[in-house]
C-alpha cells in the first residue's frame, strides 16, 4: 500500500525543510502555526488546510502544485 496524500505532502515539506537547512519550530514561526501542529503536519497526522499549505509552502519555497 502507497502512502496516503497527507504522508506524501508531509514527506515534501521534511525533504524541502531538511535541504533549506531549518527547523520545525523556525518554518512554524515563519508560517505563524504551533509547532507541534507543524510537525504533525509533517508527520502526515494531520491534513491540513488549503491556507495552512500556502502558508508552509511559501517558507518552504515550493508552489502548491508541487506538492500533488
Amino acid at each position: 500500500m502507497g502512502e496516503d496524500r497527507a504522508e506524501s505532502i508531509g514527506n515534501k515539506f521534511r525533504k524541502s525543510r531538511e535541504k533549506l537547512g531549518l527547523s520545525q519550530q523556525l518554518v512554524a514561526d515563519k508560517a505563524g502555526l504551533n509547532v507541534s501542529h507543524y510537525a504533525k503536519v509533517e508527520r502526515g497526522e494531520l491534513n491540513a488546510t488549503l491556507e495552512t499549505l500556502e502558508r508552509i509552502s511559501k517558507v518552504l519555497k515550493l508552489k502548491i502544485v508541487d506538492l500533488i
